[in-house]
């Protein structure tokens, strides 16, 4: 302003200024024109000043849904200029978590899809509701700017008239009063004359200064008159002045400086010139104060920047943690699970960190998202590993499925139950399988299973009635045979316990848990063959044909292979043995023949054929079973 400039003039006494007198002047000068140029802004739409009542929250470290809420809050106001800083911030904050977003679900259908030629789309609800909400402000912005355009103009070509009107009122020749007059007429129109465009504010502000000054210095007023207007002009700007020397003490100093602006305004705008002698002492004292002020304002956005330079520093580490997991080998699900974890916790640290300097903003969130793409790569790739193989144990389960459905209405449940718990073991040892197919291909091998084993169930119910009324059978039975009594002729009495050997297994099956019957009726039948003359060979035979019998009835392969491989032993060491005494007796050659050693051995070769041959034929029997 012309005043301002007049009041920070040195003197041009010929003296040469100091250094350090000209680099204060140019911190105050610094100040100063901060708070011109402020409130140029404001006083071009006084919606500004209301900014400050919405604070500036960290949306960075909001998630997407969180930061369309508070767009919505803020988009629903009218008051467009005081919120458009904080939509911008939303707006940066919301597109790079959506950017970063989108280029993960990206990768994700990539992996699932690595062959397809289709393109990649993905539609986020979220997304449409921001640009419906931004797209809004937008058009409230436009409206608004072009409602102010107009209103500008007009104002501006109304205070440029006032001034050329206020020009025409500095001529000595016209009555005083009446000049007076017109003065504080024009004063009033000026004050109501409304907001100009802030490029053109200090400009106008300061050439209507100047015009006033030259009105109460050149124009002869009445000097009561003009002395009294001088001394309410000073009190008011030494009240401005108390003020700001509380406010260079003001804990809050933002808020100290917004009110310092107000009171430059109040000060260019609302109060006029004071007298000469006091002009320079005056403004160099707000000067000074002013200068104070803005100082502190400094050491605070320098804070603020130290402020920024800590979080780079936290987001820089952040990074170089995502970066380290990422080449960390990993070789199990479980293990991988962790590691997301991990990554997702420093993901939110990361938003949570705070602004950093703007200068590095994009490089800094560049590298977030290159550590996170990277961390990904290497992750998927593992997946798809244990796709491959997924793929394939789903492949083995259908495979499992099938024949499980091919057996569940076989009805020789004596084959297929062994068949049915052995697809069930191998399903065990299947690993995992895609998880969209896991329960699918699992009920479907359940209802197969449970279909077939409950049929067996239901046949092994009805045969248990069955089974406990042969036992009570067979236990009276028993008490039959303990009577029976051999009559002396061999045929007759063979006969007869062949005939009681076929009756009880005519009977049938016996319940498991009450097999021990049939040691009963072998005991009897011991007695019964030692006292038959049989050969050894022909009581041992009978006596295996019964137990194996036995044994087949009762379905129990366990034992009977045990048996097979019992006797198949009994060969080979028979065998050997015939082997080395038909080996021994090579020694005897010149021997005599009727040598007793010679007798000897050869009467123990002829003993193991026999037996020999007796294990064969046990062997070849259970073969047949």
């Amino acid at each position: 302003m012309q005043e301002e400039q007049h009041d920070n003039l040195p003197q041009a006494d010929g003296n040469q200024v100091q250094e350090s007198q000209i680099e204060v002047q140019d911190t105050a000068n610094e100040a100063i024109e901060t708070i011109e140029n402020l409130n140029a802004e404001v006083s071009e739409d006084a919606t500004l000043e209301e900014s400050h009542d919405i604070p500036m929250q960290n949306y960075e470290a909001m998630d997407m849904e969180t930061l369309v809420a508070e767009l919505e809050t803020l988009v629903s106001t009218d008051r467009i200029m005081a919120v458009r800083n904080h939509v911008e911030e939303i707006k940066a904050a919301f597109l790079s978590k959506y950017t970063h977003f989108i280029e993960e679900k990206k990768e994700e259908f990539l992996h699932e899809n690595p062959d397809t030629q289709e393109e990649f789309e993905y539609h986020l609800p979220l997304k449409s509701k921001f640009d419906s909400l931004y797209n809004n402000f937008k058009s409230k912005k436009t409206t608004h700017f072009k409602s102010l355009e107009s209103n500008l103009k007009s104002n501006l070509q109304t205070r440029l008239a006032l001034i050329e009107e206020l020009k025409t009122l500095i001529n000595p020749g016209e009555n005083i009063k009446d000049n007076l007059k017109q003065f504080n007429d024009l004063r009033e129109r000026w004050k109501s004359a409304g907001p100009i465009p802030k490029d053109k504010y200090n400009h106008v502000w300061n050439n209507y200064h100047f015009h006033v000054e030259n009105f109460y210095d050149y124009l002869h007023l009445d000097r009561e008159a003009r002395d009294i207007d001088f001394k309410h002009n000073l009190d008011a700007k030494l009240k401005i002045i108390a003020r700001a020397e509380a406010l260079v003490n003001e804990a809050d100093v933002m808020k100290a400086f917004r009110e310092l602006q107000s009171l430059h305004k109040i000060w260019k705008e609302d109060i006029g010139p004071v007298s000469r002698e006091k002009r320079e002492e005056i403004w160099n004292t707000f000067s000074d104060l002013t200068k104070k002020m803005h100082e502190k304002r400094e050491v605070l956005f320098e804070q603020q920047r130290g402020t920024e330079v800590e979080n780079l520093a936290k987001k820089k580490e952040i990074i170089t943690a995502i970066e380290a997991i990422a080449t960390e080998k990993v070789e199990a699900h479980s293990g991988w699970q962790t590691q997301v974890e991990k990554v997702e916790a420093l993901r939110t640290a990361f938003f949570s960190a705070g602004k950093v300097p703007s200068e590095i903003n994009e490089q800094t969130w560049s590298e977030f998202k290159t550590a996170v793409r990277n961390f990904n790569v290497h992750k998927n790739s593992f997946y798809k590993d244990i796709k491959k193989e997924q793929q394939t144990n789903l492949d083995k389960k259908n495979a499992l499925v099938a024949r499980a459905q091919e057996l569940q209405d076989n009805e020789d449940f004596v084959a297929t139950t062994p068949q049915m718990k052995k697809i069930q073991e191998e399903w065990k040892l299947i690993g995992h399988v895609p998880r969209k197919f896991s329960d699918s291909v699992w009920a479907a091998f359940k209802t197969a299973c449970n279909h077939y084993f409950d049929r067996l169930h239901a046949v092994k119910n009805e045969s248990e009635s069955v089974e406990i009324e042969a036992f009570e059978k067979k236990k009276a039975y028993l008490e039959t045979l303990k009577e029976f009594q051999l009559v002396g002729n061999h045929k007759e009495d063979l006969d007869g316990i062949k005939a009681h050997i076929e009756a009880w297994k005519s009977i049938g099956k016996v319940p498991f848990a009450r097999r021990h019957i049939e040691g009963k009726f072998n005991k009897i039948l011991d007695t019964l063959f030692e006292k038959l003359s049989l050969s050894k060979k022909d009581t041992d035979m009978m006596r295996f044909s019964n137990r194996m019998d036995q044994l087949s009835e009762a379905n129990d392969s366990r034992k009977i292979d045990n048996e097979k491989i019992f006797l198949m032993r009994k060969v080979d060491e028979v065998q050997n043995e015939i082997f080395q005494l038909e080996n021994n007796i090579q020694f005897f050659a010149n021997a005599k023949k009727d040598n007793p050693m010679v007798l000897e051995v050869k009467k123990s070769i002829e003993r193991h054929k026999e037996e020999l041959a007796t294990w064969k034929e046990k062997l070849k029997q259970i073969r047949k079973m």
